[in-house]
């Protein structure tokens, strides 16, 4: 390190991943009790400061990998928050990422080891610091992206039922959607592949089994849901 800037009063920099996952039909994020001062004890979501020898995606990578395990995640960033109050220890700026993740893929022991619980997004307790404002954002951003591009799927589970795929754009988007309507403009889609397999756990009857083919998407990326 130089000692260039040494006049200039330095600052930390953390970043704070917000955890989206489907279960249930309802979309959840994961957060834990916050394990040191100040605020510990408090609900909080799930993060770390950067390191000197790390960029910022650099940063949201191993720290989202050090909580779930998973690596070639969908991240994207959400944005910084540095008011002055946000946090009492010290002056932190931190920046903010959402990324989406198959709560399937997630080893449950790993989630006990860092003290995490997926709570349901509509019943979300208040949190560290400014923290409910940064998942508010990244859910507003999600909503935009999953209208344009079908970053939702990385919530599913590689086979999925249309009841599924329409409970989870309503979940995200908070609006009921007409399920023939929906229907309809899926069947328009090449991208989603309808499978012989039935579903026979989730649903009484029996329900189809669909899947996401990326190689059709790519072909015809012109998505809109």
């Amino acid at each position: 390190m130089t000692t260039f800037y040494h006049e200039f009063q330095k600052v930390l920099l953390s970043v704070d991943c917000i955890i989206f996952g489907f279960d249930e039909n309802k979309l959840k994020i994961l957060i834990g009790k916050r394990q040191m001062d100040p605020g510990r004890g408090e609900w909080s979501l799930y993060g770390g400061f950067v390191r000197n020898d790390e960029s910022l995606d650099a940063a949201a990578d191993r720290t989202l990998y050090e909580l779930t395990g998973l690596r070639h995640v969908f991240m994207r960033q959400v944005g910084a928050f540095g008011n002055l109050d946000r946090d009492p220890g010290e002056r932190v700026v931190s920046v903010a990422y959402y990324a989406l993740i198959n709560v399937r893929d997630y080893d449950d022991r790993l989630r006990e080891e860092h003290g995490v619980e997926w709570v349901d997004i509509e019943d979300v307790p208040e949190l560290y610091s400014d923290h409910n404002e940064m998942v508010r954002q990244a859910r507003k951003l999600m909503q935009r992206k999953m209208k344009t591009e079908p970053v939702g799927f990385k919530l599913l589970p590689d086979l999925f039922t249309l009841t599924q795929l329409q409970r989870l754009y309503e979940t995200v988007s908070g609006e009921l959607l007409d399920k023939r309507n929906f229907r309809k403009r899926v069947k328009e889609m090449d991208f989603i592949e309808k499978t012989d397999l039935i579903d026979k756990v989730t649903s009484k009857r029996g329900a189809a089994l669909f899947r996401f083919n990326k190689k059709a998407y790519k072909e015809d990326p012109n998505f809109k849901l």
